[in-house]
């Protein structure tokens, strides 16, 4: 182990494509679902995830719940088109979008075997108003962050701490997990150690050897 890491004392878990599966897969069954012109919709997308949006990025407002949901839900289903030639229903586009993010159990079941072992865990996700499935997060988190209940998102640093102090922990102290790279190398800046999540066994091996390290060396 690296002598100069702290213990781990907590462990802080994005949502969607850690929690569920893949957020590609996930679209891809609500775009065909929907009837969306697939690559139209990665075109109107874009700009929105690329840094080249022009003005204030209405998604990061949406993540931040500063603006309204059904009415990103009529702007966005304005601008995108569907195979059959009619027009996209605005009204719960988002619970669709988001409707095959089934759980990923194993790592759910992760996290529960980190807290049952004595570590904090904490949820920290952006949020678009999206439903999510908190039956699990009782038995699963010590505290959830959702980035429109809280007025920030990630990669914003403020997000981060905040989490940490929700868990009474600092940023060294913390693991961190998420399926963006970005994400990742935000909270190692913050001295968290990162896990870039790329499939529940290899996340779920790191946070174990991790977890185990500290042990030993107790």
């Amino acid at each position: 182990m690296d002598s100069s890491r702290r213990e781990v004392r907590g462990v802080i878990c994005d949502w969607g494509g850690v929690l569920t599966p893949p957020l590609p897969d996930g679209i891809r069954a609500w775009l065909t679902a929907d009837c969306i012109d697939v690559e139209h919709y990665y075109e109107v997308m874009r700009p929105y995830f690329d840094g080249s949006f022009n003005g204030d990025n209405p998604v990061h407002a949406l993540e931040r719940g500063e603006i309204d949901t059904c009415e990103f839900e009529r702007e966005l289903a304005a601008r995108l088109r569907c195979t059959h030639g009619g027009p996209l229903v605005a009204e719960g586009l988002i619970d669709r979008m988001f409707g095959n993010f089934d759980p990923v159990h194993d790592m759910y079941e992760a996290l529960r075997e980190a807290r049952s072992g004595g570590a904090s865990t904490a949820l920290l996700s952006n949020s678009w108003g999206n439903c999510y499935p908190r039956e699990h997060f009782d038995t699963t988190f010590d505290a959830v962050v959702i980035s429109g209940e809280v007025g920030m998102r990630k990669p914003e640093q403020r997000i981060y701490l905040h989490t940490c102090e929700q868990i009474g922990l600092d940023p060294e102290d913390c693991v961190f997990i998420d399926d963006l790279e970005h994400n990742v190398r935000i909270a190692e800046e913050l001295g968290m150690t990162g896990i870039l999540h790329t499939d529940p066994a290899t996340t779920r091996l790191e946070l174990e050897r991790l977890l185990t390290a500290d042990q030993q060396v107790a």
